[in-house]
């Protein structure tokens, strides 16, 4: 026994040694200097600290300091302090071991990067949203600090990502909606490309396992199509760029799996329906670093000479880069097959940039990235207003951030022709609150190239736009809706929220000075009568409502008041309370025979018919069926409810209250129908409708409950709700109407009034 447990160590002692020693050789290949002495420092302490101890996979558990320090190293670039850094980024939080002891051996800068680490570890999400809504803002702020921080943070993901697979389903839920919520969007916006693809790919197949290795079959299927079409849409490109003379290698982008799926979802549309699953990229060497922007419209011109551009998709990124430091041109040409394909040139430097995203910098501060680095901190700038702010409720908050995270940019001038990267889809009351929140507050419209327009009006690339403001003007309740930034949006709720304090304040003091003119107690009794007679709830309500002159309080409220209460009011009162009472009854009915569960986190459970009658509720927002993927959420009632996984709903709950997920499968066979709504639009001709019914009716045997069509100008379109049993019954129907002439598209809906455009 010993010589085997001896045997055991002397291999794990290998493996250790091995993967540490393939770091070293993989740091000493960059081009940072050579401080080979404190990375083997940090290493030995890491592996005396976690002696003994085992991943839930099995391995040791240095292995995975190893590996987040590698990551770091060789994808994201980064030097000795951060490898040492994330080395011991699980020191403090799994060991008796203190930040002073590391500032002690290792000096300040790496002792200060992992306590930034186990300040924000075990997840951005603790058990409530409040709690993740906190660690999110600590995690921030010290990406403030320190944008290292947030990169080893971002590698310590990318790895537990890829050991997903030794993990309960319910906690791989958990953690892969949580990478979708917030670090795939953070590694995007931090430039990290080729990082937030593989994050957003194996949360996918965590996911939907099922879907993403359809895809991943599809995407072999036409791999021998795909490489044809990229050797004879290049060959003409290769010849021209040979004759310039300018170094290149051109390679074929393949859209990731999660992309893929992701348009389909978006657009409704299928697998073969997507065209821009290849693109094509032409990565060069200029000539000299000043030619870079030259040499980048040189290629343009000449590819655009073999093959007709799209007017209407050229994206230049080299003269204004995105906020991430990303930088190419975009253009998209016809081939020869009559097929768009984007084609994306950039230089070498770019191509890291893009890659590697803001640790490229370092590589080329002489190159001068100090625009991009200069966005980055404008970003960062953002972030540090809206935690400034009053707590806003914690959801809210972590969507605002995500707001500014998922944002493609656009570029608009001022009038006197500054540029400013704003977000899509952001208005001209988003572009005031960008400059300056006084001019935000007090703006009263815009002139969008000379043109007068509202505060609502959606900015364009290379709009340029001139703010009007009045003195007068104040923030209204209404810009809500349409401000579409993080700051404008956080700014008008801190603003509103400030003058309705001020209003209630004053409203509170206008009471109190009614009572006191007429000589009448100040008393909760009294408080209560005036809020039954303005139908209002609470006290705050109204002194809300009179702080903001809804009404006056007077001589009818004088006279309520004195007055003794008669009985009508009582019988108001008595009967709403009863009434009240029996409605509430009647709606808790439904819902209370749902009876509470002991359940096992641990165990995947079965959704059989009995159990589905009986325990499980089908969340009403996503409506899901046998053979959809989907999670259990443990709700306040200690009841399930059965979400589709990816529902947004169940993505809130996912990022908010991961420890209430438990992972589920059906077991329905064919005994319960579920209602199911496919939308069908297509070329209207007389007995469409027919030939659709007797499909479904006589054909499958199915069961129409509800039926909608119209027609216009030839097209019609028709929404059907149907009983079935399971996801497979959905996809025959579908499959079955497809073959009927003349229909061009079928898909299945949440909502029967859903449109699928």
């Amino acid at each position: 026994m010993t010589d085997e447990k001896l045997t055991q160590e002397q291999a794990d002692g290998k493996l250790i040694d091995d993967a540490f020693q393939e770091l070293l050789d993989r740091y000493l290949e960059s081009r940072h200097r050579k401080k080979v002495e404190i990375i083997t420092k940090a290493f030995n302490f890491a592996r005396q600290a976690h002696k003994g101890v085992r991943r839930r996979s099995g391995e040791p558990y240095i292995l995975h300091p190893i590996a987040v320090a590698r990551i770091a190293c060789v994808e994201i670039g980064l030097g000795s302090t951060s490898i040492c850094a994330a080395l011991l980024h699980d020191v403090v939080e799994d060991t008796d071991y203190t930040v002073e002891d590391i500032e002690n051996l290792f000096g300040p800068k790496i002792a200060q990067i992992v306590d930034g680490l186990t300040k924000i570890s075990g997840g951005i999400f603790g058990d409530r949203a409040s709690a993740q809504a906190e660690n999110f803002k600590k995690l921030l702020l010290t990406m403030n600090d320190d944008i290292r921080v947030i990169l080893i943070k971002i590698a310590d993901r990318l790895h537990n990502m890829r050991t997903l697979g030794s993990m309960l389903p319910s906690k791989q839920y958990k953690i892969a909606g949580e990478t979708l919520y917030i670090y795939a969007p953070l590694a995007n916006r931090l430039g990290l490309n080729r990082i937030k693809t593989e994050l957003e790919d194996l949360s996918f197949k965590y996911e939907h396992p099922e879907t993403y290795q359809e895809i991943q079959n599809k995407l072999q299927a036409t791999q021998a199509e795909r490489d044809t079409l990229f050797a004879e849409f290049t060959a003409p490109i290769r010849e021209q760029l040979d004759k310039m003379g300018i170094p290149y290698r051109i390679i074929a982008r393949v859209k990731s799996p999660y992309s893929i799926w992701n348009k389909m979802q978006a657009k409704h549309i299928t697998f073969e329906e997507i065209y821009d699953i290849l693109a094509v990229r032409i990565i060069f060497t200029p000539r000299n670093q000043e030619e870079e922007l030259n040499d980048c419209f040189d290629i343009y011109v000449a590819i655009s000479r073999i093959y007709k551009p799209h007017p209407d998709r050229l994206r230049d990124w080299v003269s204004h880069p995105k906020a991430n430091g990303y930088q190419a041109l975009h253009v998209t040409l016809m081939s020869n097959k009559g097929q768009w394909i984007e084609v994306q040139i950039r230089s070498e430097r770019m191509n890291d940039v893009a890659e590697q995203g803001f640790a490229a910098h370092w590589k080329y501060k002489e190159g001068g990235g100090s625009e991009d680095e200069g966005e980055l901190s404008k970003w960062l700038k953002t972030i540090k207003e809206i935690l400034d702010d009053p707590q806003p409720d914690a959801l809210d908050f972590l969507d605002t951030i995500k707001l500014n995270l998922f944002a493609s940019e656009i570029f608009v001038f001022t009038p006197k022709g500054e540029i400013k990267t704003m977000p899509q889809n952001c208005t001209a009351l988003d572009f005031a609150f960008s400059i300056h929140t006084f001019l935000g507050s007090h703006c009263i419209g815009a002139k969008v190239n000379h043109k007068l327009v509202p505060l609502s009006h959606k900015l364009q690339s290379g709009d340029q736009v001139e703010i009007l403001t009045s003195k007068s003007q104040k923030v209204q309740p209404s810009w809500i809706n349409f401000a579409t930034t993080a700051k404008a949006k956080a700014k008008i709720q801190a603003i509103l929220k400030r003058e309705r304090r001020e209003q209630q304040q004053r409203g509170e003091d206008l009471i109190a000075q009614f009572f006191q003119q007429e000589g009448l107690p100040n008393t909760d009794e009294n408080i209560r009568k005036l809020c039954d007679k303005h139908q209002v709830k609470t006290y705050e309500e109204l002194a809300l409502a009179v702080g903001q002159g809804v009404f006056t309080l007077g001589e009818p409220d004088k006279n309520e008041l004195k007055e003794k209460p008669n009985t009508t009011n009582w019988k108001k009162y008595i009967s709403f309370a009863f009434g009240g009472n029996k409605q509430k009854q009647q709606e808790n009915k439904g819902e209370s025979e749902k009876q509470p569960l002991n359940i096992d986190k641990k165990e995947i459970v079965k959704l059989t018919p009995d159990a589905i009658q009986k325990n499980y509720i089908l969340a009403d927002c996503c409506k899901p069926i046998p053979g959809d993927d989907v999670l259990g959420y443990i709700d306040d009632n200690n009841r399930i409810v059965i979400h589709k996984r990816q529902c947004p709903i169940a993505t809130q709950l996912k990022t908010s209250f991961g420890n209430r997920l438990i992972a589920v499968q059906w077991q329905t066979g064919k005994a319960l129908v579920f209602p199911v709504n496919v939308y069908i639009k297509g070329i209207d001709e007389i007995g469409v409708l027919n030939k659709v019914t007797e499909v479904i009716s006589q054909q499958l045997n199915v069961n129409i409950h509800k039926l909608y069509i119209e027609s216009e100008d030839g097209i019609f379109e028709a929404r059907i709700q149907l009983y079935v049993h399971d996801v497979n019954d959905v996809n025959t129907i579908c499959n079955n109407l497809k073959k009927i002439n003349n229909i061009k598209k079928i898909t299945r809906i949440d909502d029967f009034d859903d449109n699928a455009e």
